[in-house]
């Protein structure tokens, strides 16, 4: 017990080292009263911040149909279009294990828990990611400083791309609102076979340095990649060509790609949201408001939506209180948008994906037309 609370003080203090440069305006007092709202909300009703049964069951539902799905495509798919439409199948199911399971294992909002956070957040280490560098780039650098250029690694899409008005300018930017969409199904496979290695090996993520795996956390690393490998090839290489079995992965993890890639640009990469610049290393907002403002929900109203991404359609209420299941968001974010009303702190949310996409096109073609704002 001594070592293991010593071991999560380890990692607290890391974390701080790593996000120390920026601080945030002092308090309004709107923080301290939605925290007391929220309490307020699962003190007195039939919720709980986790351990929730249906998280459970929508646990057992997609590691179900991830499994079902990738036996019937290794085992009995005969024809190119059987095969095409479990490839996109499985491609989706698998962005819902991580938007589920994985995010809020890792958000240590699945279960009261520790192991059991843990071993829900290493279903990554199974789909082909790392859950200890991803912990790092976005329960760290992403959840603190979201939308500020150069802290937010998952603003940085290189020379490719300009997401935010403090990014350089290139001139073939102005046609990024067309060929960003299909770049962004190149996500998984670079997440894959790139982006974790070079991390591993820079000891950085982007051009922020943060602790390299080691002992079990490294052990971690490579079985997860292994087991990745194994199912995505090794166990299909047996029964099939190497051509079938590539044309199959690339299927998947293109669907993947364009899947989360999407949820997260329609969340901050859209017209509403803040983009704020630090003066003197200090962000004008408290970190509460700061986190609002830079965020916007979608389809709030479609449990069918909000089910299939975890409740990241809700990410105001996420990016405010990630350690609770996102089972309930939905009833969280009644209370976040009261008390934004009666703060005047602005609540920003689209009534559909379709006004997402648009916002997000609408914002790729000003950030590739215009060199500042």
């Amino acid at each position: 017990m001594q070592e293991r609370d010593e071991s999560q003080r380890s990692v607290k203090t890391q974390e701080k080292e790593l996000a120390k440069k920026l601080k945030f305006a002092n308090n309004s007092g709107f923080q301290a009263e939605l925290r007391r709202r929220v309490d307020e909300l699962f003190q007195n009703g039939n919720l709980k911040e986790r351990d929730c049964p249906q998280m459970y069951t929508k646990t057992a539902i997609l590691l179900l149909g991830f499994f079902g799905t990738y036996a019937v495509l290794v085992l009995l798919a005969q024809s190119w279009w059987q095969v095409g439409i479990l490839c996109i199948v499985l491609g989706v199911i698998t962005a819902g294990i991580g938007f589920s399971i994985q995010h809020d294992g890792a958000h240590h909002a699945y279960s009261n828990s520790l192991w059991v956070n843990k071993l829900m957040a290493m279903s990554l280490d199974v789909i082909g990611g790392s859950s200890y560098i991803w912990h790092w780039k976005h329960d760290v650098l992403h959840h603190t400083y979201v939308n500020i250029a150069g802290y937010d690694m998952d603003l940085e899409v290189g020379i490719f791309g300009r997401l935010s008005p403090t990014h350089a300018h290139l001139p073939f930017h102005r046609w990024q609102h067309y060929y960003l969409w299909l770049l962004y199904g190149l996500l998984a496979i670079k997440w894959h076979f790139y982006d974790d290695f070079y991390c591993l090996i820079t000891g950085k993520i982007g051009d922020r340095p943060y602790p390299r795996p080691k002992r079990s956390n490294l052990a971690i690393f490579f079985v997860g990649k292994g087991i990745f490998l194994s199912l995505v090839f090794g166990i299909p290489l047996l029964l099939h060509s190497f051509g079938q079995v590539f044309a199959s992965y690339v299927l998947v993890a293109v669907t993947l790609g364009i899947v989360l890639s999407v949820v997260f640009q329609l969340a901050h990469v859209v017209e509403e949201a803040n983009f704020p610049v630090a003066k003197a290393c200090v962000i004008e907002n408290d970190w509460a408001i700061h986190q609002i403002e830079t965020t916007v929900n979608f389809s709030r109203n479609n449990p069918y939506v909000t089910w299939l991404l975890g409740g990241l359609n809700f990410q105001v209420e996420h990016h405010l209180f990630p350690n609770i299941c996102h089972i309930n968001y939905p009833e969280v974010s009644k209370v976040v948008e009261q008390t934004c009303q009666e703060f005047g702190v602005r609540y920003n949310q689209h009534g559909s994906v379709w006004a997402g996409f648009r916002s997000h096109f609408r914002w790729l073609r000003r950030m590739g037309t215009c060199k500042s704002l």
